[in-house]
């Protein structure tokens, strides 16, 4: 696998949705493939994976490792909600992985944190 370099500049999103279904956030297999499919669709790639079902009826946790960063997601379906963490460099488009992801889980609500990350003297 070739590496591709980065510069230490990136968005950070930090996304908080609600109303949602509850059987969608209870499903860790097809939670883990649409961020997958969110990444790659945001030119992300993707390095590896952890998914983790609290058991039935309950959440799931997971990440996504990047070469750009991460995803991580925290689901909640007994109250329909989902905390999702999008941190990503380079020319991968987060916005576009956050919107792929608010559409397949048909979130009512989005409550959005944009940060920029770089390091001082970057802009």
């Amino acid at each position: 696998m070739a590496s591709t370099p980065h510069l230490p500049l990136g968005t950070h999103l930090l996304a908080d949705l609600s109303g949602i279904a509850p059987e969608p956030l209870r499903d860790g297999a097809e939670l883990e493939r649409l961020l997958r499919d969110a990444a790659i669709a945001a030119g992300a790639q993707v390095l590896h994976g952890h998914f983790h079902s609290f058991g039935p009826g309950q959440g799931v946790t997971g990440v996504l490792l990047l070469a750009e960063s991460h995803i991580s997601l925290h689901t909640w379906p007994e109250v329909g909600f989902a905390a999702v963490d999008i941190f990503m460099c380079g020319a991968a488009r987060p916005q576009l992985a956050l919107d792929i992801i608010k559409e397949a889980l048909q979130a009512a609500h989005c409550q959005l944190q944009s940060i920029r990350r770089a390091p001082p003297g970057h802009s």
